[in-house]
């Protein structure tokens, strides 16, 4: 019989080639730093939620169609549209749960047709970024409660869940899953995922087989 699974794949250098984060920098001029913070954090050298904070705070300021600009620039992971037909193919559901920012996901899942997504939210007052971010931090305890819920809310038993990602703050909902794979993995995530891939998420189709 064929499962229906639940696919849940982390966004920035997953879903995407890109760190959301740093495309905002760009036009915030702090890309240097923030990519310094972020590469600290995804091996695991830096709190997450800390780490976001600090790099938020360099976006202080910034004009909000920064968003639309951003967006522009995302560059969708080869093999994720296939993997996106692949699981609803087979009935499955697709989310995204990402450390990025909503602004850049919501558009972002409209054009992948992804059935869930979560991310966090960035603070505009009077058309600029304030440097905050509004509402709960989506950090790794985050993610992996997101994909408990999700597999709860479509009645996927956790035997039918994979997660996908490419950083420390992916690992706890990689431990979760019944399934947990490094796509470009950082060194601690292929240490600890199930199965590790590179480059190409069309690579993941094959792994659904292994769900029971």
């Amino acid at each position: 019989m064929t499962v229906s699974p639940l696919v849940v794949l982390d966004c920035d250098s997953t879903t995407i080639q890109d760190e959301v984060i740093e495309l905002l920098a760009d036009a915030a001029g702090s890309r240097e730093q923030v990519a310094e913070v972020t590469e600290r954090a995804m091996r695991g050298e830096l709190d997450f939620a800390a780490s976001l904070r600090e790099r938020v705070a360099t976006l202080a300021g910034t004009p909000e169609r920064v968003f639309r600009d951003a967006y522009e620039r995302v560059r969708p992971t080869p093999g994720i549209h296939e993997l996106v037909a692949e699981v609803h193919g087979r009935g499955g559901t697709v989310g995204v749960v990402s450390g990025g920012f909503h602004e850049v996901l919501d558009p972002l899942a409209a054009d992948l047709r992804l059935d869930l997504w979560r991310a966090n939210r960035l603070e505009v007052i009077d058309g600029r970024l304030t440097g905050r971010t509004v509402g709960p931090i989506i950090d790794g305890s985050a993610k992996a409660a997101a994909l408990r819920e999700w597999a709860e809310a479509t009645g996927t038993p956790l035997a039918a869940t994979v997660a996908i990602g490419d950083g420390a703050n992916d690992l706890a909902m990689m431990a979760v899953a019944a399934l947990g794979v490094a796509f470009n993995g950082k060194p601690v995530v292929r240490e600890r995922a199930d199965v590790s891939i590179e480059h190409d998420l069309a690579r993941a189709i094959p792994l659904l087989d292994r769900l029971g």
